[in-house]
């Protein structure tokens, strides 16, 4: 099966990334969300990351342009019915991908494939959602999705060869490397790196490093382009706080417990680059200031 034409469902963050890097690769994109504001926001995000990337001479302008033009904003999920791959990128809740895949699973053509972007559920229960499980599959994109070359192609229980084949070359085609991977708890990427990030901020609210120097520490001793504080504040504190509470009912495993300094920025509205402030402060661009004063050290400092 030859994939053209794709759709993402849902215009967060994610989603406006997956749409950009795949509109620069040549394929027509629509980007679903439930309202025009939401659509005018994600036209202002895709085309803020796109200036920052001329800037940076790392497109020209007519890159730009073409790239922007391949993205079509709709409101209508009925619009996606043509597309070969549709891929939700709604928010981390199961019930409303369940909702969103078995609505698109009733639209699309037969032989339409189904993604899933989650990070953290599994494939094989949202497949179930759908009355053609050998045709849903997981597509976990990383991010910031322009830069990272990996894509975790995740397999459900009934995913057929045939959806896998089709989906390995389309990540292909989009100039990244495809890791196949079996349906599990986090998969592959989360899985590994949601232990890190929770150890560094049990670290902080123990008081045994400033936000900064464990940030500071991780990059120049292990050659991370971002710390992992930073890291939790881009990918969206309350994602990560899902992903942990996920992790830790599925395994049962103690490194997945959430620090309770991550609650209390998630309940305080501090919910990271999103918001402006998360365990550093950002500006309206993304870019980090200055540490967050209003996160406090909970432990002993001498």
């Amino acid at each position: 099966m030859r994939i053209r034409k794709v759709a993402i469902v849902g215009a967060g963050t994610m989603g406006c990334s997956i749409a950009e890097n795949i509109g620069e690769k040549g394929f027509q994109v629509f980007l679903v969300d439930r309202t025009d504001e939401l659509l005018e926001e994600a036209r202002s995000r895709i085309e803020l990351s796109l200036n920052k990337r001329l800037e940076k001479w790392g497109i020209t302008e007519a890159e730009k342009r073409i790239t922007l033009g391949r993205i079509r904003l709709t409101t209508n999920l009925e619009d996606v019915a043509t597309c070969e791959l549709i891929i939700e990128a709604v928010q981390e809740d199961s019930d409303v991908k369940k909702k969103v895949l078995s609505d698109l699973d009733r639209i699309c053509q037969p032989q339409a494939i189904l993604a899933s972007n989650t990070s953290t559920f599994s494939i094989t229960e949202l497949a179930e959602a759908t009355g053609r499980p050998e045709k849903v599959i997981g597509l976990h994109f990383l991010s910031p999705v322009t830069r990272v070359k990996v894509v975790e192609i995740v397999r459900g229980l009934k995913t057929s060869e045939d959806t896998f084949e089709a989906v390995k070359g389309f990540v292909n085609s989009l100039d990244k490397t495809g890791v196949e991977v079996y349906d599990s708890p986090g998969f592959v990427t989360t899985r590994l790196i949601i232990p890190l990030l929770n150890q560094a901020m049990n670290a902080l609210m123990e008081g045994v490093a400033s936000a900064s120097d464990i940030d500071s520490s991780m990059k120049l001793g292990f050659g991370l382009p971002r710390g992992p504080l930073e890291m939790a504040d881009r990918m969206g504190l309350d994602t990560v706080l899902t992903s942990m509470e996920g992790l830790f009912r599925e395994l049962g495993d103690f490194s997945f417990r959430p620090c309770p300094l991550l609650r209390k920025l998630v309940r305080g509205g501090h919910l990271g680059v999103k918001t402006g402030q998360g365990f550093f402060k950002y500006d309206a661009e993304g870019n980090l200031v200055e540490p967050n004063e209003n996160v406090e050290y909970q432990g002993a400092r001498g």
